[in-house]
């Protein structure tokens, strides 16, 4: 095993562990159901409703390229695998949010470089149940790692990653 394969089964690791040491909360905040907007169709706070909710959030009463998206979808482009992932080991600060938790990192966490561009790695967080769909199939959980790119001519200069989970019996 190579030393940056090495790096990377370690964060993922650590990453799982603080997902599990936090996820009673979570779960015990969600019984409260004070999350602000959900992803069920036709619910009060559901995607439909989304832009009425708040006025910052207005957007999304015209918006045809915010999430949540169905993956399959025409306009999606799928990168199999960034060129070059080059994550390290740096302090972070876990939070928990109540509709999601996240890990912020303090220092320079690694790179990707995705058609030659870098992308630092910023954050990472996790939505539940998935905030995307395949086909129309929402996940028990979904991982979204932010990236932002320091080169400011590139367009939006943010690139993220997903999983999606699905959780089953061991």
């Amino acid at each position: 095993m190579t030393s940056q394969s090495k790096c990377t089964y370690i964060l993922a690791s650590i990453l799982a562990l603080l997902f599990l040491f936090v996820a009673k909360s979570v779960i015990a905040k969600e019984v409260d159901d004070d999350r602000e907007f959900d992803y069920i169709k036709g619910s009060p706070k559901g995607p439909e409703k989304w832009g009425e909710l708040k006025p910052e959030w207005a957007a999304c009463k015209h918006g045809k390229m915010q999430s949540p998206i169905d993956l399959s979808n025409a306009r999606v482009k799928f990168i199999s695998q960034p060129e070059i992932r080059i994550y390290k080991p740096s302090n972070a600060t876990l939070n928990n949010s109540g509709y999601e938790i996240s890990v912020n990192w303090n220092g320079d966490a690694g790179s990707i470089f995705i058609n030659g561009t870098e992308y630092r790695l910023q954050q990472v967080h996790w939505h539940t149940p998935s905030e995307h769909t395949i086909k129309g199939k929402r996940y028990d959980m979904e991982l979204h790692m932010v990236h932002k790119s320091p080169d400011l001519n590139v367009h939006n200069g943010t690139a993220v990653v997903g999983f999606l989970y699905k959780i089953d019996r061991a």
